[in-house]
């Protein structure tokens, strides 16, 4: 078993690096960090196992067949990517994938064999040409995740701190400490021991936001309750440049039921061969694309929020009914058991499906070192922008992202920390004011209901530019009401959510309002066809 967290009696306040986030990419940057002799912190807001890895089910795309080049894989990403991707990223992720897929191995990671010896057995998903992804079973991220908590348990210069909600980031420009010429750099941040109670103040000259994604601003999200977007509003407030937000991935097959839950329902399954068929049992998705069920995932998503507007269903249905017998339980058996749960047996009765909320492919901005424009803030995984994805996200190159981009940065890290001159001086603590205990939770729960709704009608798989007006006018109302209660009484983890998601949400408006083409997952009435040239969307916040 990892030990345990450090009681508020013991753990350091001043670290080399802090990393907020446990998912594979805050993991195996902190991994890395550490063997450079560097002292680490993870800063967890919950378990340091929840973490949209933990539930990413597909697996992990790259180049490790015969039969498979990087020139296929980065055409297939450039093709999804539907003409913003920037292509020296691309191919610079894609060629060094072998490497870091040798290093999860060597970390513990299991990937499925096939049973001949043949080396590895590879599915393939949407927008893939070749089989490349690796996997392990249906529960890929979830093995990721074990073998990676278990590397940062035994390692001695990393401390993990489990519910420690990062609050904001503390930088020089805005302690006004720094020169005339001089360039605004990180010196720390304020994070909420939600344990104690308290906010700490932590210094460190480095420190990587590795905090997933922004499910949960949508009422329907395949996400955990954490993909709250506090990375992306961390570096927003800190005066960090965010673009491509309005390109969100909506799964297209997440189980329905009538509890609201959305489970996933890996894109894989559709890779073995499952169908998608409308309420009267006709496969559509050949008449929506030359791949059919493999089209990439917006074409997908349109093709059956379409199909559930014409008819008037709440869903439709993923049919694996023709798998020969034992194959859905042996390749997705946790897929298998939760429908099961449900009342579904998978090889004699049809899934219904509907899309969900699922990926953010835009975030705080980076380059291929995962550096920002704020010196010593760095990004990794989903809450950063590096131009691999573009406009569409080709499955299961977001684990890959965040491996390829963790090892980068690390050596980042290294290069920085060697002539960043150390801080001296005493950083500020945390000051509550007048602020009282919160008296009115109510408050919190009503506006996070209507954010999700406000974004679910109006700013989901097909939008027009009325929707959106609407949406930013209802954001702005709860901006306000967030900021005045932020504002008068003392933090508490959902309102630091909600805080962040009301501004992520806003940001997305404004990056879709700024789009006025139809291209990958966005896809708009007023604006049906595409520019002659793709062009990100950028918002920075102006003013300190």
């Amino acid at each position: 078993m990892p030990p345990t967290t450090p009681t508020p009696a013991t753990f350091a306040t001043s670290y080399d690096v802090i990393v907020v986030g446990s998912g594979i990419a805050g993991l195996s940057f902190a991994l890395k960090v550490a063997q450079q002799g560097r002292k680490v912190a993870i800063l967890t807001k919950k378990d340091r196992a929840e973490s949209n890895t933990n539930y990413a089910q597909g697996g992990i795309a790259a180049v490790t067949s015969k039969t498979d080049d990087f020139n296929s894989h980065v055409r297939d990403t450039l093709e999804c990517g539907d003409g913003l991707c920037r292509e020296d990223v691309v191919r610079a992720i894609v060629e060094d994938a072998p490497p870091r897929i040798q290093e999860l191995a060597e970390r513990g990671v299991k990937f499925d064999m096939l049973t001949n010896g043949g080396g590895f057995s590879l599915g393939k998903e949407g927008g893939h040409s070749e089989r490349r992804i690796l996997h392990v079973k249906d529960v890929t991220g979830r093995a990721i995740e074990e073998a990676l908590l278990h590397a940062t348990a035994t390692s001695p210069n990393i401390t993990t701190l489990e519910h420690f909600f990062a609050i904001d980031l503390i930088t020089s420009e805005k302690l006004l400490r720094g020169k005339a010429g001089e360039k605004n750099q990180v010196l720390g941040l304020y994070a909420l021991d939600v344990r104690g109670g308290k906010v700490v103040t932590f210094r460190a000259p480095v420190v990587m936001l590795a905090t997933g994604g922004v499910g949960q601003v949508y009422q329907f999200s395949t996400n955990p309750d954490i993909a709250t977007g506090d990375g992306i509003a961390m570096a927003y407030r800190a005066g960090v440049a965010v673009a491509d937000l309005e390109f969100i991935q909506f799964h297209p097959t997440a189980l329905y039921t009538r509890e609201n839950e959305r489970f996933l329902i890996s894109e894989a399954v559709r890779g073995e061969g499952a169908v998608l068929r409308n309420a009267a049992g006709v496969a559509f998705m050949k008449n929506a694309h030359p791949k059919a069920d493999l089209a990439p995932r917006d074409i997908v998503a349109r093709a059956i929020d379409a199909e559930m507007k014409r008819s008037g269903a709440r869903y439709v249905w993923l049919d694996l009914t023709k798998f020969a017998p034992g194959v859905a339980k042996e390749r997705f058996p946790n897929i298998v058991q939760t429908c099961a749960r449900h009342g579904i047996d998978v090889e004699k009765q049809m899934i219904p499906v509907v899309p969900a909320a699922h990926y953010l492919c835009g975030g705080v901005v980076t380059n291929l070192r995962a550096e920002t424009s704020l010196s010593g803030l760095y990004a990794c995984g989903e809450v950063a922008c590096t131009g691999l994805h573009g406009a569409n996200r080709l499955a299961s190159n977001s684990l890959l992202e965040a491996v390829v981009l963790a090892h980068r940065g690390a050596e980042a890290v290294s290069e920085f920390l060697q002539t960043a001159k150390p801080a001296t001086d005493k950083l500020p603590d945390w000051v509550d004011g007048s602020a009282q205990d919160p008296d009115e939770r109510v408050v919190l729960t009503h506006n996070s209901a209507e954010l999700k709704q406000v974004m679910w009608d109006y700013v989901g798989i097909v939008r027009t530019t009325k929707r959106l007006q609407r949406a930013r006018t209802r954001l702005e109302v709860l901006a306000r009401e967030v900021d005045e209660y932020y504002w008068n009484f003392k933090v508490e983890p959902r309102l630091l959510e909600l805080r962040n998601l009301v501004l992520v949400a806003g940001l997305i408006v404004e990056c879709a309002l700024q789009r006025h083409e139809s291209r990958g997952l966005h896809f708009i009435l007023d604006y049906p066809g595409k520019l002659a040239e793709a062009v990100d969307t950028v918002v920075r916040k102006s003013g300190p």
